[in-house]
C-alpha cells in the first residue's frame, strides 16, 4: 500500500487487490477507502451503474461472495480475495441466463440503466428461493429503483425466471430413497 498526500483528510491508500472478478482472477487498483463501483468502472466493467452514490438506488447492484450487495457501499479494500460477480458474469447474447431471458421475454426493461442492478437482484432472491411469491420478488427488488416500467413487468419477468431455472440434481443423480437397494442385505 501506498500513502499519499499531505494532511490526514488528504492521504490516499493506493493498493492492488486481487478478487475473482466474474470467474476470472484479477487484480484491481485504487485507493483502498475508493467505492468497489468506481474501481469497477474505471477497469473497464460498467454493467454497475452510478446512481445515488449512496446505495438508495440499487442500480450498482453485484453478487459479492454469493451475497447480493451494493458496490457503490462496499470499500476497494475490502474485496481482498473476494468473490465478485457483475451483471457480465450471468449469461452472453447466444446464451442468456434464465433471468436476463425473462426480462427481454415480458419486455421489463425500458431504458436499461437499472436492469444490471435489477437482474442480479433478482439472480440473488432465485439463489436463496427458487419459488418466491410475488410479495416476496417485490420485497426483494425494493432497495432497487426504476423508473421507467412501474415493476409490474418486472415482477412477472422474475416469476416467470423462477419457472424456468434448472433444479439442482442431487449427487445420486436424483433418484428417490426407495429406488435404492439396502446395504449388506441380500435380496
Amino acid at each position: 500500500m501506498t500513502t499519499v498526500g499531505t494532511g490526514p483528510r488528504d492521504r490516499l491508500r493506493f493498493m492492488n487487490i486481487t478478487l475473482q472478478l466474474n470467474g476470472e482472477e484479477r487484480t484491481l487498483s485504487g485507493d483502498g477507502s475508493e467505492p468497489l463501483l468506481d474501481v469497477l468502472r474505471r477497469h473497464g466493467y460498467t454493467g454497475p451503474k452510478r446512481g445515488c452514490r449512496s446505495g438508495k438506488c440499487g442500480f450498482c447492484t453485484v453478487s459479492i461472495d454469493g451475497s447480493v450487495e451494493k458496490a457503490c457501499l462496499r470499500p476497494l479494500e475490502s474485496v481482498e480475495g473476494a468473490t465478485v460477480e457483475t451483471i457480465a458474469a450471468l449469461g452472453t447474447q447466444d446464451d442468456l441466463h434464465p433471468v436476463q431471458e425473462a426480462f427481454i421475454d415480458h419486455s421489463a426493461l425500458q431504458c436499461g440503466f437499472c436492469i444490471p442492478g435489477m437482474i442480479m437482484r433478482a439472480k440473488g432472491l432465485l439463489d436463496e428461493n427458487p419459488d418466491p411469491s410475488r410479495a416476496e420478488i417485490r420485497d426483494a427488488l425494493s432497495d432497487n429503483l426504476c423508473r421507467c416500467t412501474g415493476y409490474e413487468k418486472i415482477v412477472d419477468a422474475v416469476e416467470d425466471a423462477a419457472g424456468n431455472l434448472e433444479p439442482e440434481v442431487a449427487a445420486d443423480g436424483g433418484r428417490s430413497l426407495s429406488d435404492l437397494e439396502p446395504c449388506g442385505v441380500d435380496p
